[in-house]
């Protein structure tokens, strides 16, 4: 069952950045000469994610995420969209005296 946050994440093109246990495992079954192929099909990641990361491990000998450069976003494409739906289910009601 997927949740609602990795619904809007699919929709809005936004990712969520892997675990360190999934880096590790990916660089154990590298180590333990299965293909990139074989790995990405085990964990059900994308062939070129696999990849990057091995390639990043074997360049920079690290497997954690990097620091972003730039401000964060204060708001994701996701909060927007859900405080416009919000928004439109209930609108503000005006009262006109006559």
């Amino acid at each position: 069952m997927q949740t609602a946050s990795t619904n809007t994440c699919e929709r809005t093109g936004l990712s969520q950045e892997l675990s360190e246990s999934k880096h590790g495992t990916m660089i154990g079954c590298h180590l333990c000469n299965e293909s990139i192929h074989e790995i990405s099909l085990l964990l059900n990641i994308p062939h070129s994610t696999v990849s990057g990361i091995i390639t990043k491990w074997k360049q920079l000998g690290i497997t954690a995420s990097q620091p972003r450069s730039g401000r964060a976003l204060k708001m994701t494409a996701g909060s927007a969209h859900a405080e416009e739906l919000s928004a439109q289910k209930s609108p503000t009601v005006c009262r006109v005296n006559s």
